[in-house]
Formats: structure tokens, C-alpha cells, sequence
């Protein structure tokens, strides 16, 4: 035995003993309990260890675990304002809470660590005396590394004793109750359910907290950087009202993303935040934390500020948006060329603020829209990827695979369209102004008949506008301007997540929506910038429920490219065994648009035309990255790949919904794939029983290079001269057992000792190839078969 293991053997012996201690009293061993500081300059020997040595280990070891609203005990190890946070019992994903609770979002509802203390949060670090005994036997994070180097995983394929659903009831104990947790559960050490830490790792966590946990500060910025944030802060806060209007509107569509400059030479970039503050360009920010992007902020005058990003960059929270002298260019030509007035800024009162067709009234509808498509596949990711890190009752209203498309704003762009939003302002109010607590039902009935109104002047408008189906065709169709890759996206949903992508990925959905303005801003309004993660249970309902409309709305304006006599009976197809209500609904929402579609078809399958129509038009800028190409393969293993989008059927039931596989050609190089099973379903309008509506024998898989989706349930590894054994099991997969072979063949499940080294590879090779999408997935849905 090496040195280094006896050392540690006896490190763990000598601290553990002190656990045995009945009823021990933290605070007469060790005295009473306070914050500590433990930030420490940059450039100082222990702020080095911590970025160089420990926070690389944090990164890929805990934070894969914990971040984001879903993060275990609220326990956000992302930053270091976050790890002296610490942890609490409370969930934010709480379905039932009948009223809305205290929002606790890391770096906006508190500003020091005493505060998080006032708030219910408790320490995972030693608070009380700073001496080694105290740190490693009053801290957490010692003695759950520690638990877990005296009960390593069980030498077990699949492991026994561990609770992996993600509604699992938490249990998250002070240092306290820490004795009563480790008998209770000896081997829930950290990492929880994963293989031990090496060696290595466990002795520089262990001797960190043992030196006493100290972190660095800040990182500065470079004089690029900052001279980058003093230009575009300016921008944003020019003291017109246009522009503080057109800031108010950029900043409530981007305040939850990661802003690059894409322009400077840095060959990693430094993500940044657009925030509100209550002080100006040249001083210290002072946030303005508010439930939402539009509430009041209390103050005569909102800045917006960017500030750097702290936490690691995690893939399911990261939308990175560029911002560079053509983006700014589009802003001002969209925005301030033209002479149109703005008289005032509107209210923050939520009858106002919570409606973007009132509030922003006074800026081009076109202009809206050309921002709005810019990035849309941002803009689709913010309701995608945005507070939703758990949000099945959420996303439950969408499929799990179907494309995106939208409407050209420059067809679009005619004075009665903007007087017929004008007009329809009250019937486009959203569930938002309610705020967090909701009365669903009552809610439902009116917002229905709003909704009605709304469908019914639609129709008329547009039955009026394509007068004998004149201009109904595709060249209504955003082209992206023949350069703009997000003139087409991609929806796949994986039951409680989703992901969203550039281009038509994947085989001929069932369903796509096309975008008008109007409906692409509600979407955002409804389930981003008015969505509370912190709403009561009614809150998130009819947020649900009102996203309904929204999703019929966008299904019917791409029916409406297909001849008349089959738009009902198509869009009725995608929801068998649907409530009357919903039938009712489905007959208003189609029939009273009775204009002829001037696309001309050939074949007895107009809809596979229209999206073969649609994959020509947008040809030049469709992204291609995920395609199945030029992997260093042979041809016909590359050939066997793109075959497994083909497969179908109830034997898909057990696969997952993401698994990766990393495949090593035979000239030694690695490819990444994702493999998505899209569920499908008679109807997706039932809210809480989902399964009921599943259409098992027409659910299929998607295979793409590279990584789509933050939650991989399942790893494979395998040789290129295996891809025809993969391509066979996946094929002729019938049932739960013939998906355990599959992972007996090729799986690095959680309980392989070679998981973590595994882990590392499957970020080394995503942050390679796709360097400014690149976060850190999270291992919270990995499963244990």
C-alpha cells in the first residue's frame, strides 16, 4: 500500500471516531457558529489551489449534480457564492404549494451569505472554530466524502439502496442531524449513487476544507472586456425615452442569457449577464431583484448593466447569445432609424407590463419581430431551457419532436397589421398579469373566451388579407435572408426537459408550427418572462393550460398551407380521443379561415410535400452539424448510423429519453452521439395523465452527432466494428430485457468504476467540438438499470 493511501486510510479512522460521540454539541467543541470569510485574493497561494486543484474537481464531480432549481437541497456549487450558500430543505419545484413562496435565486434574493443564513439556507462548510479538527468534523462536505471513502458503492451492476427518481423525497441534513443520516443511510456518502472519488481527488477536496475552504475572489476583467461592457452599457443607457424603451425590450428577452463578445480573440469565452440596476454606467451595480423582468423596480430610473457571469456554465441553464458590431448594427436599423415617436415609457403595473403588445405598442411591430427572429433559436430556448430544469406539468403541452418555422416579417409588414394588433390588445392579455397566485379554473373559463375573440377577428383579418388564398404559399416563409441559420429550428422534448436546435433535424415530425409575431411574443411573455418558478400551483396551471392556445395557434397556421379540404381532418389526426371541448375547440380554431392555399401539390401526401418544399426553400441556411457525416467511418457504418432514425415501434418503451454513445473508429478518434427517443401520443391536451394518451407503437429515435439534450440518462461506449451489433440490438429491441443486454454490450452505467474518467471524456470531446454551446451536463436523471 502506497504512502499516500495509509495517510489517508488514517486521516479518515482518526476523524471519523469523533462521529461517534453521542449527542455531540458542535457549538461546546468548537463554539458557536458565524459566517466566514473565505475569499481570498487572486494571485495568493490558496486561491490558486482552489482554482487550479479544487474547483476543476467541484466542477466535473459536484456541479454535474448540483445547479440550477433542481440542484439537490437547493445546493448550487456553481460559484463560490453559491458552495457558502449551502443548502436547504425547502424545494423549488413544488407543485402543490397553494400559495407562492420566497424566491431564493442565487445572486438576485440576497446579496451576502448572512442573508442566505435569514432565509432558512445552512452551511456545508464549517462555520464554528477554524481549526483542522473543526473544519473536517463540523463541516458537510468532509464528512459525506469521508462517509463515501468508508462505504464505497456496492460491488453491484445495479445498485440497491439509493432513490434516483427525480420527486424523490430529499433529504438534506445539517451538520447536526448528520449522525442520525449517516446511520440511516451509510451509503449515501458524496458523490451520491456515483463511483468514489480517485484517490487524488478525495486527498485535495479533503485537505482544502481541512486548510480551511478558502476560495478566490473575483476574477477581474481584461481591459478588452471591460472596454467592451463600457460601449454596450452606453448603448443601453442613453437617456431618450426611445432608447430606454428599446433597452427596457431588449433587456426582458435577454435576461436570461449568457452574453459573449463574439468579436475579442478570447479562445474560451467570458459569459456575461444583462441585469437591472439601480445605478448607473461607472458605478457598482446595484441589482434590482424582482419576480419578474417587467415588475416594478421601485426606482425613478432603471440601467442596465452587464455583469460577468460567476457560476460554471452548466448545459441546461446556457443560452449564449454574441454580441458584436452587426448585431448592434441590425438593433439600430430596426430600431432608431426610422422617425417614429415614443412619447413615454409604460407603466410597470401588471396590466401593462405583463402585455408586450401594450407595452411596447409604441416600437414597430416589424422591428419586434426582426429582433425576436435575429436568434430565435435563443428566443425558443428561453422557454425551453429557462427556470423549467423540472418541468414536466410544463412541457407536457408540446411533442417530443417537431419543427419550428415563421412568418417573414418583411411580408408581414403592412400598417393594418399593426393596427389589428393594436386592436386586439385586450384579447391578447396573458395569464402573467395575475401574477404568481391563480385561481386556474375561473381563469380558464375567461382566458378561453379571450382566446375565441382573439381566433375569431384572426380569422376574419386574415380571411380578408388572403382573399381567394392570393399570397397563401410559401413564400410567406422566413428564409433567414439566405444567410440566418434560425430561420428553421427543431423541437425535442425528453419528458421534462427539452432541447432546441438549429435546422430540421431528424426524420418528417407529425407536427410544426409556424410563427407569427404575435404569438412568438406571448410565448415568450407567458413562459418566460411572466413564469414564476415560485408561483403557486394555479400559477403554473393555467400557464400550462393557456399554452395550449398557443401551440394550437401555431399548428394551425401551418395547416394553413395545406389544401382546404384537409386542414381539419390533419390537425384533428394529431389529437385522437381528444375532449370534446378540445374538439370543439380544434373545429373554431380551423374552420372559420376558409381561404384556398395557392401551394401546389402533386401527390396524395401534401403535408411530406410541404416540408420537402419548405427543406428546399431553406436549404442554404439549414445547420447540417448534427448530421451523421464525415465521422472518420467506414461508409457503411456511417450508413448504419443514419439507419437507426428509421426504427419504430413499442420495443423502443425501455430506451431512454437521452443516451450518448462515444465510438471509437478504428483510426482511434472519438465520436459523440446522442441517441433521443421522441414518445409519441394520440393527443397532448390531457394535463396529468400523460401516459394514457401514449402511442407506444409509433415512437422512434433520433440519432445525431454531437450532444443535444443536458440530462443523458445512460452512457455507451463502443469500437466502430460494433456499430452493426448496436444497429441490430436497437432494431430487433423488444422489452426491458433486451434493453438490459444492450447495456450489458455497451453501457457505462453509474456504478462502473471507469464513470467519472468516462464523464471527463464526453466533456473534453463536447467542449472541442462545440465550444460556445459547451456546459456541463447533469447527471440527475442518469439511470440505474
Amino acid at each position: 500500500m502506497s504512502l499516500k493511501k495509509i495517510f489517508l486510510l488514517s486521516f479518515v479512522i482518526i476523524f471519523s471516531g469523533c462521529a461517534t460521540y453521542a449527542g455531540l454539541n458542535y457549538d461546546q467543541l468548537f463554539g458557536e457558529s458565524h459566517v466566514r470569510e473565505r475569499r481570498v485574493d487572486l494571485g495568493s497561494p490558496s486561491s490558486n489551489q482552489f482554482l487550479n486543484e479544487v474547483k476543476p474537481i467541484i466542477d466535473n464531480r459536484c456541479v454535474v449534480c448540483h445547479a440550477c432549481y433542481d440542484a439537490p437541497c437547493q445546493l448550487k456549487m456553481t460559484s463560490v457564492e453559491g458552495i457558502d450558500r449551502g443548502a436547504s430543505k425547502d424545494l423549488v419545484y413544488e407543485g402543490t404549494r397553494l400559495t407562492a413562496t420566497t424566491p431564493t435565486r442565487l445572486f438576485e434574493d440576497a446579496d451576502t451569505t448572512e442573508q442566505w443564513r435569514a432565509l432558512g439556507f445552512h452551511p456545508i462548510l464549517n462555520e464554528r472554530m477554524q481549526t483542522p479538527t473543526a473544519n473536517i468534523e463540523a463541516g458537510l462536505v468532509a464528512r459525506l466524502l469521508i462517509q463515501k471513502e468508508e462505504h464505497p458503492l456496492p460491488d453491484e451492476v445495479q445498485l440497491e439502496g439509493f432513490d434516483f427518481s427525480t420527486n424523490r423525497e430529499q433529504v438534506c441534513p445539517t451538520i447536526e442531524e448528520l449522525d442520525q443520516y449517516q446511520r440511516d443511510y451509510p451509503t449515501w456518502g458524496m458523490p451520491y449513487g456515483m463511483p468514489n472519488l480517485s484517490s487524488q481527488e478525495y486527498s485535495t477536496l479533503i485537505r482544502w476544507v481541512n486548510e480551511g475552504s478558502l476560495m478566490n475572489k473575483a476574477i477581474p476583467l481584461t481591459f478588452e472586456q471591460q472596454s467592451m461592457v463600457n460601449h454596450y452599457e452606453a448603448l443601453f443607457n442613453n437617456d431618450s425615452v426611445k432608447h430606454q424603451l428599446v433597452a427596457r425590450y431588449i433587456y426582458e428577452h435577454l435576461f436570461l442569457s449568457h452574453l459573449y463578445f463574439s468579436e475579442l480573440s478570447d479562445q474560451t469565452p467570458r459569459f456575461f449577464t444583462l441585469v437591472r440596476s439601480a445605478t448607473p454606467p461607472g458605478q457598482p451595480v446595484k441589482r434590482i431583484a424582482t419576480r419578474r423582468p417587467y415588475d416594478d423596480p421601485q426606482v425613478d430610473r432603471v440601467y442596465y448593466r452587464i455583469i460577468p457571469e460567476q457560476a460554471t456554465i452548466v448545459d441546461k441553464t446556457h443560452m449564449p447569445f454574441a454580441l458584436n458590431t452587426e448585431r448592434m448594427q441590425n438593433w439600430h436599423d430596426w430600431f432608431f432609424s426610422d422617425n417614429y415617436p415614443v412619447t413615454q415609457l409604460p407603466s410597470y403595473s401588471p396590466d401593462v407590463a405583463a402585455n408586450p403588445m401594450t407595452a411596447f405598442d409604441e416600437l414597430p411591430v416589424k422591428s419586434r419581430f426582426k429582433f425576436m427572429l435575429d436568434n430565435s433559436q435563443n428566443t425558443i430556448s428561453a422557454f425551453i431551457k429557462g427556470p423549467v430544469c423540472r418541468g414536466q406539468l410544463a412541457l407536457n403541452v408540446i411533442n417530443d419532436h417537431f419543427w419550428i418555422f415563421f412568418l417573414d416579417p418583411d411580408k408581414s409588414d403592412l400598417p393594418e397589421v399593426d393596427a389589428f394588433y393594436r386592436a386586439q390588445e385586450d384579447n391578447l392579455k396573458l395569464p402573467s398579469e395575475l401574477e404568481s397566485n391563480t385561481l386556474p379554473i375561473t381563469s380558464w373559463v375567461s382566458y378561453s373566451r379571450q382566446q375565441a375573440r382573439y381566433l375569431e377577428a384572426k380569422s376574419e383579418f386574415i380571411n380578408q388579407t388572403f382573399e381567394n388564398g392570393q399570397h397563401l404559399d410559401t413564400n410567406l416563409i422566413w428564409t433567414g435572408n439566405g444567410t440566418n441559420p434560425n430561420a428553421a429550428l427543431t423541437i425535442f422534448r425528453h419528458f421534462d426537459s427539452a432541447s432546441v436546435v438549429r435546422g430540421m433535424v431528424g426524420e418528417t415530425p407529425k407536427t410544426a408550427w409556424i410563427l407569427d409575431y404575435a404569438l412568438l411574443e406571448r410565448i415568450h411573455y407567458l413562459l418566460v418572462a411572466g413564469f414564476d418558478v415560485y408561483g403557486n400551483f394555479g400559477h403554473q396551471l393555467i400557464t400550462r393550460m393557456f399554452m395550449d392556445f398557443l401551440r394550437l395557434e401555431g399548428e394551425s397556421n401551418f395547416i394553413a398551407l395545406l389544401p382546404l379540404e384537409m386542414r381539419h381532418k390533419e390537425h384533428s389526426s394529431w389529437y385522437i380521443n381528444q375532449s370534446p371541448q378540445l374538439s370543439d375547440f380544434l373545429q373554431r380554431n380551423i374552420t372559420p379561415f376558409s381561404q384556398p392555399s395557392q401551394v401546389h401539390y402533386r401527390t396524395n401526401d401534401p403535408k411530406a410535400e410541404l416540408f420537402q418544399m419548405l427543406q428546399h426553400k431553406l436549404s442554404p441556411v439549414l445547420d447540417n452539424r448534427y448530421a451523421i457525416t464525415e465521422t472518420g467511418f467506414r461508409a457503411e457504418n456511417e450508413t448504419l448510423l443514419r439507419q437507426i432514425d428509421q426504427i419504430q415501434g413499442e420495443g423502443l418503451r425501455s430506451i431512454p429519453q437521452i443516451m450518448m454513445l462515444m465510438i471509437e473508429s478504428n483510426q482511434g478518434k472519438q465520436q459523440l452521439f446522442t441517441l433521443l427517443h421522441n414518445n409519441a401520443h394520440t393527443n397532448i391536451s390531457s394535463l396529468f395523465d400523460e401516459e394514457s394518451n401514449r402511442d407506444f407503437k409509433h415512437d422512434s429515435l433520433t440519432l445525431v452527432r454531437g450532444v443535444i439534450g443536458s440530462y443523458p440518462a445512460a452512457y455507451l461506449s463502443l469500437e466502430e466494428d460494433q456499430i452493426p451489433l448496436l444497429t441490430k440490438m436497437l432494431k430487433e429491441m423488444r422489452n426491458e430485457e433486451d434493453y438490459v443486454k444492450l447495456l450489458d454490450a455497451f453501457s457505462i452505467r453509474r456504478s462502473n468504476p471507469d464513470f467519472w474518467s468516462f464523464s471527463d471524456r464526453v466533456h473534453h470531446w463536447y467542449k472541442q467540438d462545440q465550444p460556445i454551446e459547451f456546459g456541463l451536463l447533469d447527471y440527475n436523471r442518469f439511470e440505474n438499470r
